[in-house]
């Protein structure tokens, strides 16, 4: 099998010291990995269409949060600093002491405080359709109603209501799409994990650190993104010094749900073979 099919190379149960399910595609033993932080109450197959566009030689390691998918549920809740710390012994074991970072929305405020709180394991950061934390411009009601509770992963139906009002972009018009990425049946303990990703970020704010951080990094932002709004993009844009910006058309989950016209921006931007100009705002 080639590395581009081999999309969970590596993948194996809970062990070692962090106990979390990882999943690691090889890919040219000389370029730095990337390492996958995910949206809250999702596995990390739900990534797999952004593997798939990606070129396959960028190496790339993948896990699920605690209590979600094949990471088994912690004995008590935890923090972002705590998991980074877990993450950072996780690269230990893997031989990996730097890394380039790509988190998603939950996965995004991850992203934020490993860049911060391990500074030296993160090369470049990509953050794509996050926000600061407690502190930025909230969604609507409806959709931090919907969003406190893991129902739409496990139940078809309601997610097929919900997923334009949730996602926007691509949802809109085909939910059928986020139905298929992020449907999963429930194991027990599920529940509690996702409550756990909740507390996790309960209370944090990038915002005092922000200016601190030192790696290049990329924003991607959705201009239909009902969970995200665009103006949160504007704030990250700001604050952090090495930032440049890439306003693409669509929602919160195009980086699965069409990941080939996100894929080229965040290749270019981790392999640095285009000039760049760090305040600069793209669209696509």
């Amino acid at each position: 099998m080639n590395p581009a099919e081999d999309l969970s190379g590596g993948q194996g149960p809970p062990g070692g010291a962090t106990g979390l399910h990882v999943a690691v595609r090889p890919g040219d033993p000389s370029r730095v990995p990337l390492l996958l932080m995910n949206g809250i109450g999702a596995r990390l197959e739900a990534l797999q269409p952004f593997l798939g566009a990606l070129d396959p030689a960028i190496p790339v390691i993948r896990f699920d949060a605690p209590g979600i998918g094949g990471s088994p549920l912690p004995t008590r809740p935890y923090r972002f600093r705590s998991l980074c710390r877990a993450l950072a012994r996780l690269l230990d074991e893997l031989g990996h002491p730097c890394v380039d970072v790509l988190g998603i929305s939950w996965g995004g405020g991850l992203a934020q405080q490993f860049a911060f709180s391990q500074r030296r394991r993160c090369r470049r950061l990509v953050l794509v359709a996050t926000a600061t934390g407690s502190v930025m411009v909230p969604a609507g009601p409806r959709v931090l109603r919907r969003m406190i509770t893991p129902r739409r992963y496990f139940d078809t139906g309601y997610l097929r209501r919900v997923a334009h009002q949730l996602y926007g972009g691509s949802a809109r018009a085909n939910p059928e799409v986020v139905e298929r990425l992020l449907h999963q049946r429930r194991h027990p303990g599920e529940a509690r994990g996702y409550a756990y990703q909740l507390l996790a970020g309960a209370g944090w704010t990038s915002l005092p650190f922000l200016p601190l951080l030192t790696q290049p990094t990329l924003i991607l932002a959705g201009d239909d993104d009902p969970i995200i709004p665009l103006a949160n993009s504007h704030v990250l844009h700001a604050l952090i010094p090495k930032a440049e910006r890439h306003i693409y058309r669509g929602g919160h989950l195009e980086l699965v749900c069409d990941p080939a016209r996100l894929v080229p921006a965040i290749e270019a931007f981790l392999g640095g073979d285009r000039p760049r100009h760090p305040r600069r705002a793209e669209r696509s």
